[in-house]
C-alpha cells in the first residue's frame, strides 16, 4: 500500500508522526542536553515529548479543526472536545529509553470515532519504520501487509511485556504473574515502549504481549494494528472493550486463548476464587523472599 493509497486521515497522521520523528531524531543526536522533568517516580517527561506533541496537534488540527485531541502530556484541552472524532496521541512512547539513548521508542497516533479506533499510525523514528492501519483495510509496515505470527503453542512463543515501575505497583503479584508466563513460553522480552510492542505483535516479530497499568494513548493505535493483522486484543480476561481498563493482552487467536487461561486470574475482572488463589500464591512468594 503506497502512501497515495492511504486513507486521507492516516495520511495526515503520518505527516504529523514524521514531523514529530524529525524532532525526536534531532534531539537523540545530543540526548545529554535534553531537559528532563519527573511527573512522578520513574515517570519522565522531556521537552522533546512536549515539542513532539505540539507539532502533532498542530498538524492534525490544521487539517481537522473540528476534531478533538486527547494527548498524554496536555490531556483533553485542544480541539473541539465535543467532537465524536478524537485523536489519541502518545508523542514519545518509551521516554525512559530515549533519555538513556536506547533507541526503542515511537510516536503513536490513533483516531477514535464514537469511541472505536478507526485509524492508527505508529512511527519508529530510529529505524524509520512506519506502521499504519485503517479499520477494515488491513495493517501495514512501510508498504508490507502485516499478519500476526502463526504459532499455535504458547511454549514456542516469544512474548513481550512491561515491568511495573511506579511506587504503587504491586511488584509481588507481577513477579508471580511473570513466573507463570516465563515457564510456559520460549521467552519474555521487555523492550520499554508498549505501542511498539503491539506493532511488533501485529508484524509477527513477537507472538504476544501483555502489560498492566497502560493508558489509552499507549494502546489505542497498536490495538487497531493487531486486529487488522488478524490478532486479538483485550484485557486479561479476554474482553475486547479494554481501552481504559489498564490491562492489555494481544496475540493471534490461538495463543490469545492460551494466554487468557494463565492471565485471566490476574485480571481485576477475575472471579473471587481466582483472586483469592492469586493472593495466596503471592503470600507464599513474599514468605520465600523474607
Amino acid at each position: 500500500m503506497s502512501i497515495s493509497n492511504l486513507h486521507p486521515m492516516v495520511n495526515v497522521a503520518v505527516k504529523a508522526a514524521r514531523a514529530a520523528g524529525a524532532i525526536i531524531n534531532r534531539a537523540a543526536l545530543d540526548v545529554e542536553s535534553v531537559r528532563v522533568s519527573q511527573k512522578q517516580v520513574n515517570d519522565f517527561v522531556t521537552e522533546v515529548d512536549q515539542a513532539s506533541e505540539e507539532i502533532i496537534i498542530e498538524t492534525l488540527l490544521g487539517a481537522y479543526p473540528g476534531h478533538a485531541i486527547w494527548a498524554e502530556e496536555s490531556g483533553r484541552v485542544h480541539g473541539a472536545q465535543d467532537s465524536e472524532f478524537v485523536w489519541i496521541i502518545d508523542p514519545l512512547d518509551g521516554t525512559t529509553n530515549f533519555i538513556h539513548g536506547l533507541p526503542i521508542y515511537c510516536v503513536s497516533i490513533a483516531l477514535a470515532v464514537k469511541g472505536k479506533v478507526e485509524q492508527a499510525v505508529i512511527y519508529d523514528p530510529s529505524r524509520n519504520d512506519l506502521f499504519t492501519a485503517t479499520k477494515g483495510r488491513g495493517a501495514y509496515l512501510n508498504n508490507r501487509r502485516l499478519r500476526v505470527a502463526k504459532r499455535t503453542r504458547l511454549q514456542e512463543c516469544l512474548l513481550s511485556t512491561g515491568f511495573p515501575y511506579r511506587q504503587e505497583d504491586d511488584i509481588n503479584t507481577y513477579l508471580r504473574l511473570m513466573g507463570d508466563m516465563m515457564q510456559r513460553t520460549a521467552g519474555l522480552r521487555r523492550p520499554g515502549a508498549a505501542a511498539l510492542d503491539l506493532a511488533y505483535v501485529a508484524a509477527g516479530f513477537t507472538d504476544g504481549f501483555f502489560e498492566l497499568g497502560l493508558q489509552p494513548w499507549d494502546v489505542a493505535a497498536g490495538s487497531l494494528l493487531i486486529t487488522e493483522a488478524g490478532g486479538l486484543v483485550g484485557n486479561f480476561s479476554g474482553d475486547a472493550n479494554f481501552l481504559e481498563q489498564k490491562e492489555c493482552m494481544a496475540a493471534n487467536p490461538r495463543i490469545y486463548g492460551q494466554m487468557v487461561a494463565i492471565l485471566g486470574k490476574y485480571s481485576k475482572f477475575a472471579g473471587a476464587g481466582d483472586k483469592a488463589a492469586v493472593r495466596e500464591a503471592v503470600a507464599e512468594l513474599v514468605k520465600v523472599q523474607s
